[in-house]
């Protein structure tokens, strides 16, 4: 619980602490002391307030979240602030009781723990497989868009990946032919086989499937067998056909849980973005490229400040938290 009133971390405690199926295992003053306590006690979910000295809840969620895959609730008096911790990931906003009299703190006590648990279930909930999910780490499917600045960035990741990695799925933004040569230029090179997406191809171990560029968007559809790419004719999708959006929806759709994976790199835009959120709220790691080694931080930046990106990190350590993603998954 992190909150630099001393008088109302008590309540939070008293009021978390009567719950049957909670533990509080831990306090702090400041984001900085957050910082350090989440470290050593690896809570499962955390409280926030938004005012606080040294550093805001908001400014500390956009720092946390993308390096720490971990629920949070805010619990704050600034209900007008309320949009912004939500864009900045926040699981849920609790208003604090505007009067410190008896009824109004027992009122806000009864909730909590009601709001707390509602967090944590739909967490657990979308972590699970669902019918049309995967029932296993031998159907994970990793999905990846980019744009300008991309393709360099997408070859230097696959390049990187080892030979057994499991199927992916790639809308890189490209000219009709030039995803054909693209694809063909990096099968020589890999250790994965790597080609341009015919209708019906299955996703596989081993194989990546890049978006023929042109007037087709890349959807992904489950089987009782495994999972197949659709390509279907459409309109432009935030001006591009194949969308990265596309994609990731249907990724979230057909493949929602934790065994699918959704990474956003460098691009001018916003495409990609809110398919990728999606992903996150039914379960997926999402990963987004840091500014720093974007070409063009668009379409990561986009992702990043409206909660999408489970972990961001600079291009050179991505293919790495692929790896160890899915290897933990075995």
């Amino acid at each position: 619980m992190v909150d630099d009133s001393l008088f109302f971390r008590s309540m939070l405690v008293r009021g978390l602490s009567e719950a049957p199926d909670m533990e509080v295992v831990g306090e702090a003053y400041d984001p900085y002391d957050a910082r350090d306590r989440l470290l050593s006690l690896e809570p499962d979910i955390m409280t926030l307030d938004i005012e606080m000295p040294n550093m805001n809840g908001v400014e500390f969620l956009k720092i946390l979240l993308p390096q720490w895959n971990i629920p949070v609730v805010i619990v704050s008096s600034r209900g007008d602030l309320a949009d912004a911790a939500r864009r900045a990931g926040a699981a849920d906003f609790i208003q604090k009781p505007e009067h410190a009299n008896k009824e109004s703190v027992n009122a806000f006590l009864r909730e909590l723990p009601g709001r707390v648990r509602a967090v944590v279930s739909s967490i657990r909930q979308a972590s699970v497989p669902q019918r049309t999910a995967p029932g296993g780490a031998g159907n994970i499917v990793i999905a990846l868009g980019a744009s300008t600045g991309g393709t360099q960035a997408t070859a230097r990741i696959i390049r990187s990946l080892p030979a057994d990695l499991p199927g992916m799925v790639i809308v890189q933004h490209m000219p009709p032919d030039f995803t054909r040569m693209y694809a063909e230029n990096l099968d020589r090179d890999c250790a994965l086989h790597v080609a341009e997406a015919r209708d019906g191809d299955r996703i596989e171990r081993g194989k990546v499937l890049i978006a023929p560029g042109g007037d087709l968007h890349m959807e992904i559809q489950r089987r009782g067998d495994g999972n197949y790419v659709h390509l279907v004719r459409g309109e432009k999708v935030n001006g591009h056909c194949p969308s990265v959006d596309t994609l990731f929806f249907t990724m979230s759709k057909q493949l929602p849980g934790r065994f699918s994976v959704g990474v956003l790199l460098t691009g001018m835009g916003v495409d990609g973005a809110r398919g990728l959120l999606a992903m996150r709220n039914t379960g997926s790691y999402t990963i987004g490229q840091d500014e720093k080694s974007s070409v063009v931080y668009g379409m990561p930046r986009e992702a990043y400040e409206i909660g999408a990106v489970t972990r961001q990190a600079p291009l050179e350590l991505i293919a790495d938290l692929i790896v160890r993603y899915v290897s933990n998954l075995k």
